[in-house]
């Protein structure tokens, strides 16, 4: 028996890790089945509790149903509807994450790390993305005809960024702005903040 390890560059994983930033504004190209079907790859082989693998994805990009869908979704919460995506801007993949009920109760676990990582490999790509939680999930679930065994859980919809997004030092408010220019100002906790030592 042969087993093929892959050697990871470090630092290539972090600059993926520290440069990503949520987009809300895509360029009306297509993402490549191939390159799709990478992303999806890497969900699919995402740690899974006690291995039972619940994760199951919805992959739409047909015109009339991406339209159904963005209906379903909130965006941009701090600065909807400036952030929401034009007509013009808006993803042209989306990719429903929902978890068979029956196989696990942990299936929101196992989707949040599914989700991380398309989200790497996307960007590692060129491919930027949103997560979104803020879904209407039985409208969802009408849309799509999921069972009713699985849970709706995430919608990560995917692009060619049309807009860019920045980190800024957080002082006390973490709301997200956009500047004159368009670019979004994400506040973020430094690591002296977040980071407890032994205790806490």
């Amino acid at each position: 028996m042969h087993i093929a390890y892959l050697v990871v560059s470090k630092m290539d994983v972090y600059k993926t890790i520290i440069s990503r930033r949520t987009i809300r504004k895509f360029k009306q190209e297509s993402i490549g089945e191939s390159l799709l079907e990478k992303i999806l790859e890497s969900a699919r082989l995402a740690p899974s509790a006690s291995n039972l693998q619940p994760c199951e994805f919805i992959v739409v990009n047909e015109p009339k149903l991406r339209d159904e869908l963005f209906n379903a979704l909130k965006w941009a919460g701090y600065i909807a509807p400036k952030g929401n995506p034009g007509k013009d801007e808006r993803p042209l993949t989306y990719i429903i994450v929902i978890t068979d009920t029956k196989k696990s109760s942990w299936g929101i676990v196992d989707a949040s790390s599914a989700i991380e990582n398309m989200i790497l490999t996307a960007w590692s790509e060129g491919v930027a993305s949103c997560w979104l939680g803020a879904i209407d999930k039985e409208k969802i679930r009408q849309i799509f005809k999921v069972p009713d065994n699985y849970s709706v859980e995430f919608v990560l919809a995917l692009g060619f960024p049309e807009e860019s997004s920045v980190i800024e030092e957080c002082k006390g408010d973490v709301k997200y702005w956009k500047d004159e220019q368009g670019t979004l100002h994400v506040p973020k906790r430094s690591l002296k903040q977040v980071v407890h030592k032994n205790k806490f």
